[in-house]
């Protein structure tokens, strides 16, 4: 918050008239005696207070700060009281007028300090400051004191105090030269002064004051524009009255009046004139250099202010000087200060009158308001095609057809605004010209009302759009303009079924669609009352008008349509399309209407018309059409209900009679069934299969029938296709309405026996067909299988529904076997592969869309079953591993399968990437052999997929923890897990995988990758950690992404409890010792059916091969310096060898010590001595920790959590970021990230800290070294040895989730 100077509560204006500030000391007091200019933060409460308590007394002397007493608020800077906002601005601006008369000087002291007090500055003009500098000098002396610290300042400030601001801030100005318009603005010294501190403020480096003084001078402009209108408006008055006075004859002629004329308007012009120069030099100076400033909210303030200057005075200002920057800014790369273009000009297009001044400027810049209509702010495009819409109305030459087209298409936009906008400049070019009526004559309807020419327009438009699956959006983008018309269902159903008149156009069949698809569209926007699906903002609540005429609506299409639609099916029953929209209609009826209206002929003239149709149709879309128009007349709430029921019950009856009867027969014939028997079947199945989705035909028992045609079709296997689709979609429908029957509670025990062996025999015959030859028998029982798998689930009993338990079914091995190979035989293909498409349509991309489409469908379908743990998790590394190859095709499926199943299982889910991983490698193995070149594009491959999978685990390392440990745990164990190929001594035939492995190393914790580098190295020989060869890097290269960001963790403990930059930690590592223990033993690797307990346990007990030792420097830093001496090692020089470090570039600054310089091989040399020296103390003092450590190991593992609890660790510090080369790995493709990873660090370690950390290495345990210089310093902490410290720390890492999660 900006706290602003206040006046002292003592401090008044005297009342001479030659009052002036004698020092810098008037303002120098606040109420508590404080400077002034206080530090930021403090803010004046004392002297509010004050204030107010001086309000409370009588009309006092004088005035203070240029207010009356009499206001209450006397006290009070213009700064507060703007901010304030309470009071009347008129009488505030009056008070200030009173205050200017009576000493100008320091009222427009008061302006002054006032402008810059709403720059959010805190300092303070002073009246000799005022006297004697500059206005460049003030500015610069301002600036000095602004607070650099906060970029906010009162016009951008948030909050409900600075909310009004602005608005009040403007309406000062403006008041301010109306009351002051007729004297003091032409007193060549308020204006003056004023226009050169905004020009100056304006000008300014600082935001604040360039965003504040730019506002001010352009509403100080629109003001004296509103003054120079005026003084126009006077002029011509003025004119007029002196012509008339002049024109009288002489005798009347008032020759005083005459002059008293000629005077006023002379006046009036000089008035002009000044008004004139004021505006030029606020124009020139402050709008010419901020049109064009490198801040949007400025540029955008300058164009809505030329616009409004346009607008108001265009005599003056309407022309191509001054339209020109609204035209170039039209350009500009901000959307907002674009937008304030488009609303300037709509203000000025919308004066028809002004239309002539805009002709060239139209010309000029149409072409990029045309391209704003596609611009990328929604709200840009919006406005500019209003702003077209306007044009349009100006004149129709402007426009060519090619622009109106640009627009035309946007009725299909996605975004609703825009649409609207495009809706409304649609109805404006082709609908606004309707055939005037005759008065008196009697209102035409139907086909020969006024309509009838625009619907047909409609219809027209919407068929040369080829746009035919979006009639909804159409509809919905001319409602809120073409309502109207489009309502008038009369109209639109003569032109159905009336005869078209004498020299009348029939519609053709695709017109008469077009219609008929419209007027089902605009019957659902009626009835529903929000925009069709794509195109919605939300539920909205609707009002009481529109809930009226939503009412209304249904009342008057029910009316209309349940007389009309019996025979506009009945003209139609042989048209597939039309058919299935008519049909549509009486989901949207009012059906009380059928019984209050007296129409009930009309339903059963409608139900007889639908019987009709199912009979003629086989077609799916128009007999599921039938079942959802018998489903929606069939309901119990109304009357009519059971005159449905009989009609819906007699027929379904005649078709499953029907189908018995049929199917026995053709199974009977068997092979000898002809065509006509096995389309009669088929035709028949159709109709019952479409019903039953919408319908309860439990009451025909169609299992038995259609199991057995399913059965007869897999031992014959000459079963037609379609007839086994249709067999198996109807038996699901049984299925799932016996369930739907069963969940509702009422069901006995023997149905459940009977919906459990129908489900478990259904399953069966389904993962029969699943071998069948027909690819499109396949993916039906495949998609069937899915369905039931995931509904008859475990999750089934859940939500109260014990009593379904004996439901639940689980898959078999084979069973997820032979999906899972669907899934690789059906999906995973090229698409010249699919089968499909084998009509001779491959080229046809509509094809290839669809295919990929259903494709996609059962992916999805199976990626449920892992999700939903209905199948085990481990097959999913059949479906991750086709990540990378078929991103394009199944990407987003794939990666929220993994999103899925790593919220259920992290753990599993690591485990089931690192499987992919390995089948992949495998995979690359037998095809390239165990010979093969690590950079070919198939381990390329590999490898760059385990990086996406490493961005898959996010940034949160903490939750990632387990498995990412249990991902390399698996990783190591199948690089060494097969032994070379090239027998004893070469490399295991798996160790490449280590380098795909190193993708997930940045993921571990850096205490983890101590405990992983240790669980590797019993997997090693000791031979193999001085292997060098290309066929090791694999190795080598693993090994350094463990130890890298890693090889410092002794100190990460100590980091909790040391200071910063107390300790210098070496970044390098030292080769590996060869020492008389170790040449000779080797390692050998773990068999099969090890533990990895066991393995640790050995790495534990057994000091085969110690871990190299890291080379960690003891010297204390001064944490302010720099490491000036990087380059000589990490082991200090003594102190009489020492010499600075030579630098090239900074030798001249380095200081000279007075030791005998050395020379770089002397350095070296003793570099290397103390090398050997100190790697053989370490041995020593880790060969003698080891072994007090072995001998207390069983002992500390017995007392386990009760040692955590005596001997806490303190917590350890966030090092989780620390490294900047880490962050941008970290960062690298982070758009594949699904996790979310916003955690505070503070979070970060508590739960660090309730992780009880860390993966600790016994040989960072034991060198005692590290601990020397703490060990004093920290003896509350961690005992009186270094020893105590190793073994407490070895304990706790016992206990780590981690380890517990390895040694598992």
């Amino acid at each position: 918050m900006i706290a602003a100077p206040e006046i002292p509560s003592e401090f008044t204006y005297t009342h001479d008239t030659d009052t002036r500030f004698s020092s810098d000391t008037d303002f120098s007091e606040d109420l508590d005696g404080r400077s002034a200019n206080p530090t930021k933060g403090k803010g004046g409460k004392k002297g509010k207070k004050a204030a107010g308590e001086k309000g409370k007394g009588g009309k006092g002397a004088g005035r203070i700060n240029g207010h009356h007493q009499e206001n209450g608020m006397e006290n009070m800077m213009l700064f507060e009281v703007v901010k304030l906002g309470r009071s009347a601005m008129q009488s505030v601006v009056d008070d200030w007028i009173e205050s200017y008369k009576h000493d100008r000087d320091v009222a427009l002291l008061d302006l002054i300090n006032f402008f810059i007090q709403c720059s959010g500055c805190k300092g303070v003009v002073s009246g000799e400051m005022f006297r004697n500098m500059q206005n460049s000098e003030i500015i610069r002396r301002m600036t000095e004191e602004f607070d650099e610290d906060s970029g906010d300042y009162p016009l951008t400030i948030a909050g409900p105090q600075w909310k009004k601001f602005k608005s009040s801030f403007c309406e000062f100005i403006s008041v301010l030269v109306r009351q002051c318009q007729y004297s003091i603005i032409y007193d060549e010294y308020m204006m003056d002064t004023v226009i050169s501190l905004l020009t100056g403020l304006s000008d300014s480096q600082v935001r604040a004051f360039r965003h504040t003084s730019t506002l001010a001078a352009m509403k100080l402009m629109t003001a004296l524009v509103n003054v120079a209108l005026n003084l126009s408006i006077n002029m011509d008055n003025t004119q007029r009255q002196y012509e008339a006075e002049r024109n009288k004859m002489v005798a009347k002629r008032a020759n005083d009046r005459l002059e008293l004329l000629l005077q006023k308007r002379k006046e009036l012009q000089e008035n002009q004139d000044e008004i004139e120069n004021m505006m030029n030099a606020i124009f020139k100076g402050v709008f010419v250099h901020r049109y064009r400033d490198s801040i949007a909210e400025i540029r955008a303030i300058c164009i809505e202010e030329i616009g409004v200057w346009m607008k108001l005075y265009s005599d003056a200002f309407l022309n191509d000087s001054y339209l020109k920057y609204v035209g170039w800014t039209m350009h500009d790369k901000q959307g907002e200060v674009r937008l304030k273009c488009l609303t300037a000009l709509q203000g000025l297009y919308y004066n028809r009158e002004l239309n002539a001044r805009l002709e060239l400027f139209t010309s000029r810049f149409k072409d990029r308001i045309v391209s704003m209509t596609l611009d990328k702010e929604y709200d840009v495009a919006v406005q500019a095609i209003k702003l077209l819409t306007l044009v349009l109305n100006s004149t129709d030459e402007v426009l060519t057809p090619e622009d109106c087209e640009s627009v035309y298409h946007l009725v299909y936009s996605a975004h609703r605004p825009v649409a609207i906008a495009a809706g409304e400049f649609l109805f404006k070019k082709l609908f606004s010209q309707r055939e005037p009526e005759e008065e008196g004559a009697p209102k035409r309807r139907g086909r020969q009302g006024p309509n009838a020419n625009l619907i047909k327009t409609t219809v027209f438009f919407f068929l040369e759009s080829e746009l035919h699956e979006h009639a909804a959006y159409l509809v919905d983008s001319l409602w809120e303009c073409g309502a109207e018309l489009l309502k008038d269902w009369e109209c639109m159903i003569s032109l159905l079924l009336d005869d078209p008149l004498p020299g009348e156009e029939a519609l053709t069949d695709r017109q008469e669609t077009a219609l008929i698809e419209i007027m089902l569209c605009t019957v659902r926007q009626a009835a529903e009352c929000h925009p069709p699906v794509g195109r919605g903002t939300g539920k909205r609540v609707m009002t009481a008008k529109e809930k009226k005429t939503q009412l209304d609506d249904r009342t008057r299409m029910t009316e209309l349509f349940a007389v009309a639609l019996p025979p506009l099916l009945a003209k139609y029953a042989v048209d597939a399309e039309k058919v299935t929209n008519l049909l549509q209609l009486p989901q949207f009826f009012d059906l009380e209407i059928y019984t209050t209206g007296r129409l009930e002929k009309h339903l059963e003239s409608l139900l007889r018309q639908i019987r009709e149709i199912v009979e003629k149709h086989t077609d799916t879309e128009v007999l599921e059409a039938c079942s959802k128009t018998y489903h929606a007349l069939c309901n119990e709430e109304f009357t009519i209900f059971n005159r449905v029921d009989i009609a819906r019950s007699q027929l379904l009856d005649e078709l499953v009679d029907k189908f018995n009867r049929l199917l026995e027969d053709f199974l009977q014939e068997g092979e000898d069934a002809d065509e006509d028997d096995a389309y009669q079947v088929l035709s028949t199945l159709k109709r019952i299969t479409a019903f039953h989705n919408a319908h309860d035909l439990s009451g025909w028992d169609l299992f038995t029938s259609n199991f057995k045609l399913l059965n007869t079709g897999i031992e014959n296997g000459d079963m037609p296709e379609q007839i086994v689709i249709h067999s198996l979609q109807c038996t699901h429908y049984v299925i799932l309405w016996h369930l739907a029957k069963s969940s509702e509670g009422s069901s006995r025990k023997d149905d459940l026996v009977t919906l459990r062996k129908q489900m478990r025999a259904f399953c069966m015959m389904c993962q029969r067909y699943l071998t069948n030859v027909n690819t499109a028998v396949k993916e039906q029982a495949f998609t069937i299988l899915c369905d039931l798998l995931l509904i008859f689930s475990h999750q089934m009993v859940s939500g109260g529904r014990e009593h379904l338990e004996p439901l639940v079914y689980s898959p078999e091995d084979s069973l997820q076997s032979e999906l899972l190979s669907f899934i690789l035989n059906h999906v995973f293909i090229d698409q010249d592969e699919d089968t499909n498409s084998t009509d001779g349509q491959q080229d046809d991309e509509a094809v290839k869309i669809e295919a990929l489409h259903k494709r996609r469908n059962l992916l999805a379908a199976y990626c449920k079953l892992i999700i939903y743990c209905v199948v085990e998790m481990k097959t999913g590394a059949d479906i991750f591993k086709q990540y990378m190859r078929y991103y394009n095709d199944y990407g987003d499926i794939i990666k929220e399968t993994m999103s899925k199943t790593r919220q259920i299982d992290k753990i599993q889910c690591a485990k089931t990437l690192i499987l992919s991983l390995q089948q992949l490698f495998n995979e690359m193995l037998s095809e390239l052999g165990h010979g093969f070149d690590r950079s070919s594009s198939a381990f390329c491959g590999i490898k760059e997929l385990a990086r996406r999978f490493s961005l898959t685990f996010g940034l949160d390392q903490v939750k990632t923890r387990d498995a990412i440990a249990m991902l390399h745990k698996d990783g190591i164990e199948f690089a060494f897990k097969d032994p070379s190929p090239q027998g004893e001594g070469g490399p295991p035939l798996n160790l490449a995988f280590l380098d795909i492995l190193s993708e997930f190393s940045s993921k571990l914790m850096r205490q983890d990758k101590r405990t992983v580098h240790m669980y590797l190295e019993r997997f090693m020989t000791f031979q193999m950690a001085l292997q060098r060869e290309d066929c090791w890097l694999p190795l080598i290269s693993y090994r350094n992404s463990l130890q890298a960001g890693g090889d410092d963790d002794t100190m990460s403990v100590m980091s909790g409890y040391s200071s910063r930059g107390s300790s210098i930690r070496s970044k390098k590592t030292k080769p590996p010792a060869v020492t008389a223990g170790t040449s000779a033993a080797k390692r050998k690797l773990p068999e099969e059916d090890s533990s990895s307990s066991e393995v640790w346990q050995q790495s534990m007990q057994t000091p085969v091969m110690l871990p190299s030792p890291h080379l960690t420097s003891t010297a204390m830093r001064d944490p302010k310096r720099g490491r000036d001496d990087s380059f000589m090692g990490v082991y200090p020089l003594p102190h009489d060898q020492q010499q600075p470090h030579q630098h090239p570039q900074h030798h001249q600054q380095t200081p000279q010590h007075h030791q005998t310089p050395m020379d770089y091989n002397s350095q070296v040399t003793w570099m290397l001595a103390q090398r050997q020296q100190e790697e053989a103390r370490q041995q020593q003092e880790r060969a003698m920790n080891y072994a007090k450590l072995r001998t207390n190991l069983q002992h500390a593992i017995r007392r386990g959590t009760g040692l955590m609890e005596e001997d806490e660790e303190p917590i350890v510090e966030d090092v989780m970021m620390s490294s900047e080369g880490r962050m941008d790995d970290l960062n690298e493709g982070m758009d594949f990230d699904t996790m979310d990873i916003d955690l505070p660090p503070s979070k970060n370690r508590r739960e660090r800290s309730e992780l009880k950390p860390d993966y600790f290495d016994p040989a960072s345990i034991m060198d005692e070294s590290l601990f020397l210089k703490e060990k004093k310093r920290h003896a509350a902490h961690f005992g009186t040895s270094a020893f105590a410290t190793g073994y407490n720390l070895l304990t706790m890492s016992l206990e780590c989730p981690c380890f517990k999660l390895i040694s598992r």
